[in-house]
């Protein structure tokens, strides 16, 4: 065991001192490699940061059905007893929502009050605000309700609300296969860089490596320390890939606050959690190590 240990220490110092010894290579592979992980890194924290601000939104269907200005009184409570007696199985919920109550609820935003209080008289109508069930063609059904409902006496609209909630779903969608395939390419960048990398060592090592076979040297004692190095090279690319995208994002936060604040909320990017990261960086060492071995393999065989 301790001579197990000794020889991937020394396989490790022997890393270390090939990547000392050509500076300005070795610091041109790992900026490279760095600046190509910080890519996915930065679209993985704009992903997951923007996930709970979707989870927050109602996504079952709200449908709102706005009454005509003249309608009589009772009319919003007789068309929701309406709605919940000829589709019981579609609807989940109905609640009917008083012109006086929407308005007392617009006075309390500050930012209505001195606009509301102005006008003569309530132009508010009154609502009633139907919420469906669960179901898979749910999209579908809400938009042929939707539509059957505009048709109805003293209704003046009907509104889809959570519509859009359905479509920043599907674009998020969307994102989390481009970041998938986006992070295939960076495997690809990792894997080439590597491979050159250890491919130009082995041949710098060439007569180094003959001389090590002549001695007696085994074929897994001549390729641990390339191995050692393109694991090293993935590890340090990932840890300051890691630092450059947080340092990206404060500007980017900036820039964030300042659009959230013009709409009234708040939205922070965060980098994902340090378990992922962690991951991250060890399947990078682990490609970067294959990668190395594969190069080794290739170019060593004289």
């Amino acid at each position: 065991m301790s001579r197990w240990l000794r020889q991937h220490r020394y396989a490790c110092l022997v890393a270390l001192r090939r990547l000392w010894s050509q500076p300005f290579s070795s610091l041109s592979n790992i900026l490279v490699i760095s600046l190509t992980l910080a890519i996915p890194i930065i679209a993985a924290s704009v992903l997951v940061s923007a996930q709970p601000v979707v989870r927050q939104i109602p996504v079952s269907p709200e449908v709102t059905l706005f009454l005509q200005p003249g309608a009589a009184a009772g009319s919003a409570a007789q068309l929701a007893r309406r709605l919940q007696d000829e589709h019981p199985q579609e609807i989940q919920a109905v609640r009917v929502v008083a012109r006086e109550d929407a308005l007392k609820t617009l006075k309390a935003n500050p930012s209505w009050a001195d606009a509301l209080s102005v006008l003569p008289s309530n132009p508010l109508p009154d609502a009633v605000v139907v919420t469906l069930h669960e179901s898979a063609g749910l999209a579908k059904q809400a938009s042929a309700l939707a539509q059957e409902w505009r048709q109805l006496d003293h209704v003046d609209s009907v509104q889809l609300d959570s519509e859009w909630v359905r479509r920043l779903e599907a674009i998020l969608g969307f994102v989390r296969i481009g970041l998938g395939l986006l992070a295939i390419g960076v495997a690809l960048v990792v894997l080439a860089t590597v491979f050159n990398t250890v491919r130009m060592q082995a041949l710098t090592q060439r007569e180094e490596i003959g001389v090590a076979r002549l001695v007696g040297a085994t074929e897994s004692f001549v390729r641990r320390p390339f191995l050692y190095l393109g694991a090293l090279t993935g590890v340090i690319s990932c840890l300051v890939a890691i630092a450059l995208s947080a340092l990206a994002l404060n500007p980017l936060n900036a820039a964030l606050a300042r659009l959230a604040n013009s709409y009234g909320t708040q939205v922070v990017l965060r980098l994902p959690e340090s378990l992922n990261l962690l991951l991250a960086v060890v399947i990078v060492a682990i490609l970067a190590a294959l990668s190395a071995r594969w190069s080794v393999t290739r170019n060593t065989r004289f």
